[in-house]
């Protein structure tokens, strides 16, 4: 009875450590998306992120000012690239940072890039001429809201 007892006692203390069986990676996705990391993961999105280092402390920099009006400048047609389009501006003040990221549907994505990502190389050509902005770059990532 007592062997019972101290049985009884350790499967259920170790019932907590026995393995799970972990349930299939499912997620809404639309039909067209490519899937990453073994299926664990998948895009349907694509992201044109532009980015750059400013100067001067975040709430007085004259060179992040500048940026914010070229923004606005150039959101209309930024925002032309897809109908579903979103636009996301970080700006980190401890590293001085600004990144300025256009997400488009993966369908959208392939005319926009033939087009240059319009109107990047004009955007990019008057960040460069901004007093105080450095290290101008482009990368294109996968961004989805998970």
């Amino acid at each position: 009875k007592a062997s019972l007892a101290l049985f009884a006692t350790i499967a259920t203390r170790t019932a907590a450590f026995a393995p799970v069986a972990q349930p299939s990676f499912t997620r809404n996705m639309s039909t067209n998306a490519v899937p990453l990391a073994n299926g664990a993961m998948s895009f349907d999105r694509v992201c044109r992120e532009w980015r750059c280092k400013y100067t001067g402390d975040k709430a007085t920099s004259e060179s992040l000012e500048e940026i914010s009006k070229l923004v606005d400048e150039y959101l209309p047609q930024i925002k032309a690239a897809s109908k579903d389009a979103t636009v996301n501006r970080l700006v980190c003040g401890a590293c001085l940072d600004f990144k300025l990221m256009t997400t488009v549907p993966l369908e959208d994505f392939g005319p926009w890039e033939e087009s240059g990502h319009a109107p990047e190389a004009e955007f990019l050509e008057k960040l460069k001429a901004i007093e105080g902005v450095s290290q101008v770059e482009t990368q294109t990532i996968t961004n989805m809201v998970i």
